[in-house]
């Protein structure tokens, strides 16, 4: 009997460990997220200690790792549409998770260390600080993710991936390193806080897809230095945090809107 345990055993673990097509996009996500930290350290931190003085070569590897962390965040969004659509593994959860904090923690986290480092006006280890408050939201918000179970459609706290881009589009705005710290907070805050955030489902997917792929041109058009391509990437890194400043308001609004019906609903209730 022992022996045909050990059979059944070695026939079961193949099984589990076949990916799908959504693994695959996971993995993909993943692999964008290393290669935005690859190109993070090779491009931007690594010239700056040795002292070089490209700042073409710099803008081109910021840009092109912050494409990497839009890529991946395409990889996110369709891994979920094709498994909803298909069927995914056993792993698809916990590689998701994973995957995410590669891309969307790790990544963003580093970004933020390496502008504390190479900024003028920045200080190093407060930037430390930003970064890992960054990397800790996002490995509460993808923990609690798969503990809390929420009403179908709705997300609870910041998403991750728009909290990357959010936390990077900040950075990208060059502003003075006391506002860029507490932008960077404010949004952490938002990915572990119970404000609502609407799945990407439906057109919402349709226009979070037009958005990145808008974004990858605005960052193309400012790293091969195109005319008025800082102002063009300006404004997108300004829309990206207004959309994160506002969804939470329209979120908090609804919420105030549900809370006085349902008072009224009780008062009329109680009425004879």
């Amino acid at each position: 009997m022992p022996e045909a345990d050990e059979v059944d055993e070695e026939e079961e673990m193949p099984l589990s460990l076949r990916l799908s097509i959504a693994d695959t996009l996971t993995l993909g996500n993943a692999t964008c997220g290393f290669m935005a930290v690859y190109f993070t350290t090779t491009g931007i931190l690594i010239p700056h200690l040795t002292g070089s003085q490209e700042s073409g070569m710099a803008r081109h590897s910021a840009a092109t790792a912050v494409i990497l962390m839009l890529c991946a965040a395409v990889f996110d969004l369709f891994d979920g549409l094709v498994a909803r659509k298909l069927r995914s593994s056993p792993m698809g959860a916990e590689l998701d998770n994973l995957s995410d904090l590669i891309s969307f923690g790790l990544a963003p986290a580093y970004f933020v260390l390496v502008y504390g480092m190479v900024a003028d006006d920045a200080h190093q280890r407060v930037a430390a600080l930003g970064a890992i408050v960054v990397l800790l939201a996002v490995v509460l918000r993808l923990a609690r993710f798969s503990c809390v179970t929420m009403k179908d459609g709705m997300f609870q706290g910041m998403p991750s991936p728009f909290g990357a881009l959010t936390v990077v589009s900040i950075v990208l705005l060059e502003l003075p390193f006391v506002a860029t710290l507490l932008a960077i907070l404010g949004t952490a805050w938002l990915m572990v806080s119970r404000v609502e955030y609407p799945k990407p489902r439906g057109r919402l997917a349709g226009a979070m897809l037009t958005w990145i792929v808008l974004s990858m041109g605005l960052l193309a058009a400012w790293a091969f230095d195109a005319p008025s391509g800082q102002l063009l990437l300006q404004t997108g890194c300004a829309l990206q945090l207004v959309m994160g400043a506002v969804i939470p308001l329209f979120a908090t609004a609804r919420r105030v809107n549900n809370f006085r019906d349902n008072r009224r609903e009780a008062r009329a209730a109680q009425l004879p």
